[in-house]
């Protein structure tokens, strides 16, 4: 019997969704793939998509008890530390973390470690949500972070993939693989016909109305990117040659600092500010053109 109810929050400037669980008999809840407002230019920080979660749950009377994440996002802010600030949940992320820390210690300030994290997942491992179990299928490719989190008959794919008319995300990224992204969408695929598949981005292709939810048929039998009648050789080819053109997210540097770290601000100088670090890499440095 499925107990879980799923609640969406779009925030439409990072083109994020956001998803509330919530098992029916024990009103045990989690929030996966939480999002905080950003402006790079003012460096200004507000939390209206999880003020409005926490007051969702407020007024349904549920507990957050666990914060997810797929992986480490690159275009957004995660929400992790204020939510956990507002009630007692942990936040759990899968265990590839390690790697994608690792893989940007040379170039990002702060970077953190795996204890910024409550706990690590591993593949396969069950997550108890009140009466419901949330299963983890490591889903590398984006990311060598990335999982997915299947519940009942819902499958929560954060950037694994995209809605049919979106494709798929990129590969390029340090310990992003497409080849790896092939076979962790071919898993998804082989899931039951009917699970419904929820996004965490949607970019509103041609401008269409946002849509954040299908099912493995449709994703499998239409996914611009990766379908049932595309190759995996054809898939990476497109992938490598696609992403290539391929400008960097605009909040990389942010989201990263903060999203590598549970999504814990930057400690403060002494003088009270927390402060971004964006990496130069520019011939116009005094010190390389000596």
């Amino acid at each position: 019997m499925m107990t879980i109810n799923v609640h969406s929050f779009f925030h439409s400037e990072t083109g994020t969704a956001s998803y509330l669980l919530a098992d029916a008999d024990t009103n045990q809840a989690a929030i996966i793939d939480s999002v905080l407002d950003f402006d790079v230019v003012s460096g200004k920080l507000a939390a209206t998509i999880p003020d409005q979660q926490l007051q969702w749950l407020e007024d349904n009377n549920c507990q957050l008890i666990r914060i997810l994440e797929t992986h480490a996002h690159a275009d957004h802010l995660s929400a992790a530390q204020y939510l956990k600030q507002h009630s007692s949940a942990q936040t759990l992320i899968g265990k590839g973390i390690i790697s994608a820390q690792n893989n940007f210690k040379s170039t990002l300030i702060p970077i953190g470690d795996a204890s910024d994290f409550d706990r690590l997942l591993e593949d396969e491992e069950i997550i108890p949500l009140g009466k419901s179990q949330i299963r983890v299928m490591s889903t590398p490719g984006h990311t060598d972070d990335s999982v997915c989190y299947l519940v009942d008959d819902n499958i929560f794919v954060g950037d694994t993939l995209f809605m049919p008319d979106g494709g798929t995300a990129r590969c390029d990224f340090p310990g992003g693989s497409a080849a790896q992204l092939w076979e962790s969408i071919a898993k998804i695929h082989a899931l039951p016909s009917q699970t419904k598949i929820w996004v965490c981005h949607d970019y509103q292709p041609n401008g269409r109305a946002v849509k954040i939810q299908t099912t493995v048929a449709q994703s499998h039998k239409f996914n611009i990117h990766v379908n049932k009648e595309i190759s995996k050789e054809a898939f990476i080819s497109m992938r490598t040659a696609r992403d290539a053109t391929l400008a960097l997210p605009t909040l990389i540097y942010p989201s990263l600092q903060v999203n590598l770290r549970a999504g814990k601000l930057p400690e403060k100088h002494q003088n009270g500010v927390r402060y971004i670090s964006i990496p130069l890499v520019t011939k116009a440095d005094p010190d390389v053109a000596k």
